[in-house]
């Protein structure tokens, strides 16, 4: 897969050692309390409360453990393909965050390690691939 253009480029970036464009780094954030969050806020620590300066950017790993998954059948947007699988994934680098599961991704139990990947979700009006964040079964 060539490089393409990225839906959410503020909650993500493709990695740099990933020629293909299809690894992703999530851009989140690090309290001075040690805490880590996503996406990048500067509205103050979950854990201590911190804000301004005690929070930086950083760069997270898209690899985690599944917690819980969910297909949605009907969706309130009638423009929004169904179904589609919801997944909650632990982070390695500790936060909790709720995403897609890949359309080819097998059906996937809690417990089972994921990783995030770009994958291509459509086309810009220049006819560049358009990528978004899924989840798939890490292997």
């Amino acid at each position: 897969m060539q490089p393409g253009e990225l839906l959410k480029p503020g909650l993500y970036s493709a990695a740099p050692n990933d020629r293909a464009g299809a690894t992703v780094r999530l851009k989140g954030g690090r309290c001075r309390c040690g805490y880590f969050f996503f996406p990048m806020q500067t509205y103050g620590c979950e854990r201590c409360g911190s804000h301004g300066d005690a929070l930086t950017p950083c760069e997270l790993s898209a690899d985690g453990t599944l917690l819980a998954e969910a297909t949605v059948h009907l969706h309130a947007d009638k423009n929004r393909p169904t179904p589609f699988t919801i997944v909650k994934v632990a982070l390695d680098d500790g936060p909790v965050i709720r995403t897609l599961l890949a359309e080819d991704s097998a059906p996937v139990a809690p417990g089972r390690r994921v990783t995030g990947r770009l994958a291509p979700v459509g086309q810009s009006e220049s006819g560049e691939t358009v990528l978004d964040l899924r989840f798939s079964i890490a292997s």
